[in-house]
């Protein structure tokens, strides 16, 4: 496969990217509805954010290494799938156990956007690396700011189970439109499985700055999970009274 990528492939998995990592922010503004109407209690209402983050975690380490090993379309496609089945599942949780499972699998499948960014710079030349993965990455953040308020203003005119299941729909139909224009990518690499997941460890044990960005990025993203898992709450209580659809704009304000 010659290594190419055109402006619409790269605007298509910028797209794609931001739509695959909001699946991981949509239930921080919504858990003062999930709570109650899953009846969890409101100081284990931060089990459905942290399950997800906590999905995520393994997935990055336990599932983005496929992309090394097994043919990426396919890869891709086939994690969508379970995303999607995940989400739906979320949509029709009947109890806070099945809501929260259904969020420890989206996480672990949602890090199908950290195979789609390495495949962006696999298919980009040399000349041009930079300016593809930053427009990529830059479909994924604005996923990651556009996530909350979107699940607000959703939830504020028709509750909280359609924001999931309209993301299930989203996401197979994403899962048939990069099948269609996504270049298949056999990787060349002949290393084993158990392989490559001790490589992850080699590189941490050997690399002090990977460790020291990894410890400030860790405390980092737990600050962040932990603000927006208190805060909706808190607008939602009686010293603010604010709607979902207020609790959207303050997050799109921030």
């Amino acid at each position: 496969m010659s290594q190419t990528i055109t402006a619409p492939l790269t605007v298509a998995l910028a797209a794609a990217c931001g739509l695959i990592v909001a699946n991981l922010y949509y239930a921080q503004p919504l858990i003062g509805l999930i709570g109650p109407s899953l009846g969890l209690p409101v100081e284990a209402a931060g089990l459905v954010v942290t399950l997800t983050q906590i999905g995520y975690c393994l997935g990055l380490a336990l599932v983005v290494p496929l992309g090394d090993l097994l043919e990426n379309r396919r890869l891709i496609c086939s994690i969508l799938c379970v995303t999607a089945a995940a989400l739906a599942v979320a949509c029709a949780a009947p109890t806070v156990s099945v809501f929260l499972v259904a969020c420890l699998a989206i996480g672990i499948s949602s890090v199908v956007a950290q195979i789609l960014v390495p495949l962006a710079a696999h298919l980009a030349p040399d000349a041009t690396r930079g300016r593809v993965v930053g427009n990529v990455m830059s479909g994924l953040l604005l996923g990651i700011l556009l996530a909350r308020p979107v699940s607000s203003l959703i939830a504020h005119e028709a509750g909280w189970r359609p924001v999931f299941g309209l993301s299930a729909g989203l996401m197979l139909i994403l899962a048939l439109a990069l099948r269609r224009i996504l270049p298949r990518r056999n990787p060349a690499h002949d290393s084993s499985y158990a392989r490559l997941l001790h490589s992850l460890w080699i590189l941490f044990i050997n690399n002090p700055l990977l460790r020291r960005r990894a410890t400030c990025h860790a405390a980092l993203f737990g600050a962040f999970s932990l603000f927006w898992t208190g805060v909706p709450l808190l607008l939602a209580s009686p010293a603010f009274g604010l709607t979902q659809r207020g609790i959207g704009f303050f997050a799109l304000a921030k």
